[in-house]
């Protein structure tokens, strides 16, 4: 079953609810996003009901809008307390304690956040809203300096924020110690069975130890080879912990030199947010992930490798880094941008007087052209913004 909200679904999400006569959840959101009758819709009533009379219900959302629907409807389920176990920062911290006891986090209010003293606090440490979405006030602390900086923005009218509150509430911060390493972001799910299938892992970079954008996410042969087994051997406690069953998440971890797993995040229902890593999947390696989910299937690796060689995909989130306010741009060259790139698959284009991007991109780079993803990665997109 498959429940749709705001802000965004791809054309491909939409394609494979048709082509599969998925049941798509009649909500008032779903239906002002998709003018289409001959989708299988099926009635809150009805979801309501069918949900409930099944202990592992199979649902897919597109995004963290949509689980207000959850915790509205499905109380008498245990899926609203598993989601909270994920969506709440400093709920997950408490779940995995036991796991990672030497993890070191507390909670703080946005008003005690002006006042606080720092001097007795272990650097570098991040400071992040206990419920967040897309980066939005995410602050790496290294020093006194990073701090006045994270102060000065950290305010109630800096984070008034276009998602609901059950999505994003900046009232209460987590403070958690600096996870060093490598990040990586991971689309998986724990089958009927209660077994963590992978269905991609992503290296997230950054341009420097401060940046903490959602700029590029790429994944290859490479990646998933090196890493597809360590990662389970991390989600499987996890998902006993919370019993979890038919369950998709969106994981963020990251790895140290010597190969030890630290979770940052796991988002619940879904994968990657604005259809981008669940859709990434099908360009990069053939396979559906939205598909594989709802049928219960795993990928073939070995198989896929045959013919996915030499390539890194990626995605690029075109964030509006560059300085200039919205209001002075009338609009983002696309065209010149792709000229830049070795090979554009999907482009995505925002409005960026409500969102702080332009857009995102879909690419395919061959091994040994990783200068593009690079020069991506530090740019401020000046280049590409008309007055």
């Amino acid at each position: 079953m498959i429940l749709i909200d705001k802000p965004y679904i791809s054309d491909f999400l939409l394609k494979t609810i048709k082509d599969n006569n998925f049941e798509i959840i009649s909500t008032k959101e779903a239906k002002s996003m998709i003018n289409d009758d001959a989708l299988n819709w099926i009635s809150e009533n009805d979801a309501k009901h069918k949900i409930i009379n099944n202990s592992n219900p199979l649902i897919y959302t597109n995004s963290e809008n949509a689980l207000t629907w959850v915790f509205n409807n499905l109380k008498e389920t245990k899926l609203p307390n598993q989601i909270r176990l994920f969506k709440d920062k400093l709920k997950f911290r408490e779940l995995t304690k036991e796991l990672f006891p030497n993890f070191l986090f507390r909670k703080i209010k946005l008003d005690d956040i002006q006042t606080l003293d720092i001097d007795d606090l272990k650097l570098p440490f991040v400071i992040k809203p206990s419920l967040g979405f897309f980066s939005i006030g995410v602050h790496i602390i290294h020093n006194k300096s990073d701090w006045y900086a994270a102060q000065k923005e950290l305010n109630y009218d800096n984070l008034k924020s276009i998602y609901p509150k059950d999505v994003m509430d900046a009232s209460t911060f987590i403070i958690e110690e600096f996870i060093e390493g490598e990040e990586f972001a991971i689309d998986a799910y724990f089958n009927a069975s209660g077994e963590v299938v992978i269905l991609n892992i992503m290296h997230h970079v950054f341009s420097s130890s401060t940046d903490v954008s959602d700029r590029i996410y790429s994944t290859s042969q490479s990646i998933i080879r090196k890493y597809k087994e360590p990662i389970e051997t991390f989600l499987k406690p996890i998902g006993e912990k919370a019993d979890l069953k038919n369950f998709p998440l969106h994981v963020e971890v990251r790895i140290d030199e010597k190969g030890v797993i630290k979770p940052i995040e796991i988002n619940p229902q879904r994968f990657g947010g604005w259809c981008t890593t669940g859709d990434l999947s099908w360009y990069a390696f053939d396979f559906n992930s939205y598909e594989y989910f709802i049928q219960n299937k795993k990928p073939n690796w070995d198989e896929i490798f045959k013919t996915k060689k030499d390539k890194i995909y990626s995605i690029i989130l075109l964030d509006n880094n560059s300085g200039i306010k919205p209001s002075e741009i009338s609009y983002f060259d696309f065209d010149m941008l792709q000229q830049d790139l070795e090979h554009v698959l999907v482009v995505r284009k925002f409005d960026f007087n409500t969102y702080p991007a332009f857009g995102l991109l879909f690419t395919e780079t061959t091994l040994g052209n990783e200068k593009e993803l690079k020069e991506m990665l530090n740019s401020d997109l000046k280049k590409y913004i008309r007055g």
